[in-house]
């Protein structure tokens, strides 16, 4: 009883943060980009669910969603069935790519659960530290950032992003 209380008690002050890093951050398009932070997120590599490093920068060269998330956050669960919907539609014109701020047991059985095809890295301490230095200060759940076929950051967007709204983030990139 006291773990189901203890989790219940994490996910609510989860979904605070993420909800008012929300209130903070939604929709804030990113106007000016730091050169140094637009250099650094290219240069970043993640362990993939084998365990081998990943270069962000292998999605260079088309559109690309990054998505931060974790399995115990409610709206990172929310939205990933609606991004693999829109993964399979944009699949050769757009990447989508999701870092896992989580247990790596707990996201290797999340993903086989959703059937989740794109490509999911794992991500620490450097994770959260890439996320501040891309504006979510706060460091709430789901933060995702869109970026154009030039790596250009276009969005970032705090909180749950839905179909609709990634989808209109989407269109004008691949047009």
């Amino acid at each position: 009883m006291k773990k189901i209380l203890m989790m219940l008690a994490v996910g609510a002050f989860a979904m605070g943060l993420g909800t008012t890093a929300a209130v903070v951050l939604r929709d804030k398009a990113a106007t000016k980009t730091d050169s140094s932070a637009a250099t650094k997120i290219w240069q970043q590599k993640f362990a993939d669910l084998a365990g081998k490093k990943q270069d962000l920068s292998q999605w260079k060269g088309k559109p690309l969603v990054l998505n931060f998330w974790a399995t115990w956050c409610a709206p990172c669960r929310e939205e990933m069935p609606e991004f693999m919907e829109l993964h399979k539609q944009y699949e050769k014109r757009v990447g989508f790519v999701g870092i896992a701020i989580d247990n790596p047991a707990e996201v290797q059985k999340f993903v086989k659960e959703l059937k989740i095809e794109y490509p999911i890295l794992l991500g620490e301490q450097d994770a959260l530290d890439l996320m501040r230095a891309e504006g979510n200060r706060v460091g709430g759940l789901p933060f995702t950032l869109i970026f154009d076929a030039k790596g250009n950051k276009v969005a970032v967007v705090a909180g749950r992003l839905t179909k609709a709204k990634l989808e209109a983030y989407l269109k004008p990139l691949v047009s």
